[in-house]
Formats: structure tokens, sequence, C-alpha cells
């Protein structure tokens, strides 16, 4: 008769392969059913999946409607369908595929526009790329990242004069609707130095991303640019995958050791997108409907932008946030202007007017500039906002012929100077003006003698 001590090595023996293998597996990965749809949420019972991971969905005729598990209570789990879920119906199979998303990445991209998924969009082929990478990014330690020490030009006078911009740097483009803020984007991507281009169109009308790719960037700026496009009609969750795919592709070459401009079009149809995803799953609404968690997203995309460390590239990032109602002051302008380095803003009025770039100096301001920028420049900035905020604050007064000349030196020169500083911080949609071309043309303005 064999003793139990050694019964039991003996099935200790036997189950060895077994246990082993278990061992190999992330997680417990368990099928479930499809038991009820509200709105964008699918809801799975008797499913076991990690938050992020990817799900098919399987209706009754075999079609399989990509899935991600956003949330769960109990024994339920929330999922956000990425496509179509016409077919659907409470019994489908839902097959947890135990991976999260990934980016495509490669130089191969250059000159390709995609969509949320990372399909190609245009007629170009499939894509070649050369690896794949988290689509969360990867947390970089700050003390790391080093320090934004050279400017980057982005072929605007204006910027590059009274805003100057860091490698690295994160900037807000803070605009209402129609005034010019895709047109100047467009500019910066045709006329920066960086190396390349990543270009997010978030959450915006389908028309306006052809005409963004043919007519802004054209033939020249594609060359070295990546488009990224998930439009309105898109679902929440794909929206919030495509601000996330630019911004790993931007990483990318940032490892590569590359300068790269991120353009992000808008950080606020992301937070909207959110918006979207939270409240469906019950999120209870915090401020003008934002969910908590909308502004915990908000720094977990911005800060993948900047620079990497020491001998790295950098990825200097400029996002777009609508102002509803030409109101700044929204709660995702407020959280945005928290996290970013600097914000432009554009006057609606300046617009109106024919003022292109309708950029307000006033109420602009890059945090960085002091870093990046000579005395001189410094000094020659300060000048020119001095004069265009008198004559802003007299503008009643001169325009109604109530102020009388010689009153004040000060006014009197800046009612001189005022044609000139218009002109200067005005430039045509096809004209590029680099840095040291800004700044001579700054001092030389500044240093007319008042008639």
């Amino acid at each position: 008769m064999i003793p139990a001590a050694s019964r039991s090595e003996i099935w200790l023996k036997k189950l060895k392969p077994y246990t082993e293998r278990l061992t190999e597996i992330p997680e417990l990965i368990v099928e479930g059913k499809l038991s009820r749809m509200v709105g964008l949420t699918l809801e799975a019972e008797g499913c076991r999946a990690s938050i992020g991971s990817l799900c098919w969905v399987e209706t009754k005729s075999g079609k399989k409607i990509g899935a991600e598990v956003v949330g769960f209570s109990g024994g339920r789990v929330f999922l956000m369908p990425t496509g179509n879920t016409y077919g659907l119906e409470p019994g489908c199979r839902v097959i947890p595929l135990g991976k999260n998303s990934l980016a495509k990445v490669g130089f191969s991209l250059l000159g390709r526009v995609l969509d949320g998924a990372g399909n190609p969009l245009d007629d170009k082929g499939p894509l070649k790329t050369d690896a794949t990478i988290s689509l969360g990014g990867k947390q970089v330690n700050p003390l790391s990242r080093k320090p934004i020490r050279d400017s980057l030009d982005v072929g605007v006078r204006a910027i590059n004069s009274i805003l100057a911009v860091g490698r690295g740097q994160r900037m807000g483009l803070f605009a209402g609707t129609g005034v010019g803020k895709s047109v100047l984007l467009g500019m910066m991507t045709k006329y920066t130095s960086a190396d390349i281009v990543v270009v997010g169109l978030i959450g915006e009308r389908g028309r306006e991303v052809n005409e963004f790719v043919l007519k802004i960037l054209g033939e020249e700026g594609m060359q070295r640019a990546v488009v990224v496009a998930s439009p309105a009609d898109d679902s929440p969750l794909m929206r919030v995958h495509g601000a996330m795919l630019a911004t790993s592709i931007a990483e990318y070459f940032r490892d590569q050791g590359l300068d790269v401009l991120l353009l992000m079009d808008s950080l606020t149809r992301y937070a909207q997108a959110h918006r979207e995803i939270a409240l469906a799953i019950d999120e209870p609404p915090a401020t003008k409907g934002y969910p908590p968690s909308v502004f915990a997203k908000l720094p977990h995309l911005v800060e993948r932008a900047g620079n990497a460390d020491e001998g790295g590239g950098s990825i200097t990032a400029f996002y777009t946030v609508l102002a509803e109602g030409d109101d700044t002051n929204d709660p995702i302008a407020d959280a945005a202007r928290g996290v970013l380095d600097g914000h432009i803003v554009l006057s609606r009025s300046l617009a109106e007017s024919g003022h292109f770039p309708a950029i307000d100096i006033e109420a602009s301001i890059s945090r960085v500039m002091p870093d990046i920028s000579d005395s001189r420049h410094m000094e020659l900035a300060r000048e020119l906002r001095r004069l265009y905020s008198l004559y802003q604050q007299n503008k009643d007064l001169i325009s109604v012929g109530a102020y009388q000349p010689g009153s004040d030196p000060r006014i009197d020169e800046a009612i001189e100077k005022n044609t000139l500083i218009q002109d200067f911080l005005q430039q045509g949609m096809d004209e590029a003006v680099d840095i040291s071309r800004s700044l001579s043309e700054l001092e030389v303005l500044l240093s007319a003698g008042v008639n």
C-alpha cells in the first residue's frame, strides 16, 4: 500500500504541467452573453475581462463587432462598441480577446491618413509598419525629462516674436467656431522647423477632414505628416482612440530622437467623447455635465507630450480648445489652462475685421518664453505688448476724437505705430516667416521714430 505522503507527491507530479500552464495565463478570461444595450453601452453577463481589454460581440448571423471594456458592476461588464451596432440582440456571444489596443507605428506612416483604429483612410494601399506600441503610452519620470531650452520655429510671425514656443512645450489654442484655427494649424504644419508633424482631427466634421488634408496641408505638408482623423460620426470610443493614437505615433517618432509637432484638434472633442462614455456607464455628472473622470483624463493625455530624456527627441504640442459661446472660462478651457504651458487666444472680433491670424496677444501667453528667449527678444516683445495695450485701452477715446494729441507721449507713440503693429501681427496663409525674420521686423518696427 502506498503511503499518503507518497500519493500526494505522485499527484503533484501529474498536475505540474497543468499548474505551469496556468501560471502563464495573465488573467482568467470567461466568455459571456449580451444582456442589455442602453444608449451606446453594452452590458454583458457571465463575462470576465479587465478594463481596457478588447472583445468581440458575435451576432447570431456570425458578424463580429469590436468593443472595449469600459467598466463593470457586480457580475455585469460594460462595453463600448467601436463600430456599427446594427444586428445586435440579447444573447449575443461576448468573447474577450485578452489583449488591449495597440498602435501600429513606423516611418511608413508618413504621408498617410488613418482612422481612430489605425486603418488607412486614403487609397495608398495597406500599411507596412515597423512595430506596435501601447495605445495608452508609457509614464515618463518628470525628473528625467530634459528642460525646454530651444525655440521651435512655427512659421507664424506673431507667435515666433511675441509668443515664442519651445521644443517640448504644450500650448493651448483657445477659439470659438469659425475664427480660423484650422488654417492656423495648417500654416504651422507646413512651415514649422520640426522633423515630423502628427495631426489629430478629433470630432470634426467629415467634410473638414478632407479639406484640411487637400487644401490646407496639400502635398507639400503631407510629405512629413501623419494625419489621424476620427470625425464626429465615429463612436465616442473611436474618438478617444484617435487622440490616443495620434499621441502614440508622436511618441514613437520622439523615441527615434526626432522633434515632433503634434497638433490636436480638438482637446474639447476628446473630453466630450469621454463624457459620453462616462455618462453612459452611470458616472454622475459634476461640472456642466462633465463627470470627474474627464478632468483626470485630460492631464493623462497632455503629459504624454513634451521632451524625452537627455539625448532624445521632443513633442511640441498644440491642443485646440473650443470656447463654447466664446467663453474661455468653460470647464474644459479652465482645466486645460492648468495643465498646459501657455495659451493662444483667437478673437472673434479680430477675425470678423479681417485680421488673420486673429491672435489676441493681450490674452495670450507662453510660459516658457523667458527660458528660451534672450533679453533683447523679451524687451522687444514687452514693448510691442505695451504699445498694443495702450492703444486698445484708449481706442474708444481715439475713435470719437476725444483724445487730444500731445496729452500723453506714450499714447501718441501707440497711435503712431498702431498701423505698423496691426500689419506686423497679420500674415497671409501662404506666407512663411521664420524666427530671425520675425525678430528683425519687430526691431525695425519699434525703432521707427514717431513723426
